[in-house]
């Protein structure tokens, strides 16, 4: 069975829910989604976070990355760029890089942002560039999608986005719930094409 790995950071639960749909996406596809997000990190040291999240998806380990044939991130936007806990585990990625381990494997990115024009393509375009770095391809989302060209919130071509609002108070589209499933989708049938 091929699975394929929804990696996500999310500080108020929005990028979670889009987690969750971007799965939904990847099973309707035929694949198996795991699901997995990365502890929080903070700028002074503190006593580490438990081994395993009191609520949400466990803890990503490298293992997930080496045995997943698809890879999905999702961050909330910081500044026009995903959030330091994916960037933190990100970092310590070096020994897969070093022996290609992500090479040739299918990968897409989602975002939730709090203000309209919050920087959600440039955080797209952040997560993607590790990713080119692994040697992943890299898949968004077409034009061919009514929802890309319809949407009043979030949605682009570089993958699925959400804007949550300043008090992270507006739910999900239903434009944007369309869009993060079709982009687990679409990763999971690429997947499935590549293996085969």
């Amino acid at each position: 069975m091929i699975e394929i790995l929804v990696l996500y950071y999310s500080a108020h639960g929005s990028v979670r829910e889009m987690a969750q749909l971007v799965a939904r996406g990847v099973n309707q596809a035929g694949a198996v989604a795991r699901l997995r997000s990365v502890p929080p990190v903070a700028p002074r040291t503190q006593v580490a976070e438990p081994p395993v999240p009191e609520d949400g998806a466990p803890y990503v380990e490298l293992a997930d990355l080496e045995q997943c044939a698809g890879l999905v991130l999702g961050s909330p936007t910081r500044f026009g760029n995903m959030a330091a806990p994916l960037k933190y585990f990100l970092d310590t990625t070096g020994a897969l890089w070093a022996k290609g381990a992500l090479v040739g494997k299918p990968a897409a990115v989602f975002t939730s942002t709090a203000s309209l024009h919050g920087g959600q393509e440039t955080t797209l375009t952040s997560m993607m560039t590790p990713l080119l770095h692994h040697g992943m391809l890299i898949l968004g989302l077409p034009y061919t999608l009514p929802e890309v060209n319809l949407t009043a919130s979030g949605g682009t071509p570089y993958g699925a986005s959400h804007w949550a609002g300043p008090a992270d108070d507006k739910p999900l589209t239903d434009d944007e719930r369309s869009l993060c499933i079709a982009l687990g989708k679409r990763l999971a049938e690429t997947a499935m094409k590549l293996a085969a």
